[in-house]
């Protein structure tokens, strides 16, 4: 493991992790997006680390009850409903997920240490519609770490409709807090390749990560 994924006296963390806005970092590049309350950071894990997580995630049984295959870690979310309560309750973390959790807050990336994970993963093809993550049920900020294979995320204003493409590469991460929280829908369209670079990129199969704080 290398000295950016452990916290103490000897592995301190970066100093762009004091300010998630600043532009360039000294290993991974951090950046506050056009839209309010997005960041966006590149290499957040290595390909090494990204890798076991995939291993862990792997050994764990898939829902299936919806169209992608999901996992739910700390607290099941009712997609139908689109609510969670107190009978909901899985357990702690995994230890892989409260690590990933610790270093987003290490990161300052979020406030609250995450205490439920979704785990998603998209066939070439498979997308989810635009939407707004339920806001009396989570915190103020959602985060989401991509594996292994990169996509296109859209972001439309409510109001204005403004659409707004943000690419989000494998082992990258997008914390969305504030106005993008609450104003703008997020959604990745169901298609097999994105523009990325000026280039056609195919998509491959990818695996989401999504962490939120519940509020109850």
């Amino acid at each position: 493991m290398k000295s950016t994924d452990n916290y103490d006296l000897f592995n301190p963390v970066p100093d762009y992790a004091s300010n998630p806005l600043v532009q360039k970092g000294t290993q991974n590049d951090c950046a506050q997006t056009t839209i309010p309350g997005l960041i966006y950071l590149d290499n957040f894990i290595d390909s090494a680390k990204e890798q076991e997580l995939i291993r862990e995630i792997n050994l764990q049984p898939w829902l299936t009850d919806i169209k992608r295959r999901v996992q739910h870690y700390g607290w099941r979310y009712d997609y139908k409903a689109r609510g969670i309560d107190y009978s909901m309750f899985l357990g702690k973390l995994p230890l892989w997920a409260e690590e990933i959790a610790k270093k987003l807050v290490a990161y300052n990336l979020i406030k609250d240490e995450p205490d439920q994970v979704i785990v998603n993963e998209y066939l070439p093809g498979q997308g989810i519609a635009g939407h707004v993550d339920c806001a009396p049920c989570f915190g103020d900020t959602i985060v989401s770490l991509s594996l292994a294979s990169n996509c296109t995320m859209d972001f439309i204003n409510l109001k204005t409709k403004e659409k707004i493409e943000n690419v989000l590469k494998q082992r990258s991460v997008a914390a969305i807090s504030g106005e993008a929280r609450y104003d703008w829908t997020h959604g990745i369209a169901a298609r097999l390749a994105d523009q990325i670079d000026g280039k056609r990129i195919n998509r491959e199969l990818r695996i989401s990560l999504t962490f939120r704080k519940v509020m109850l």
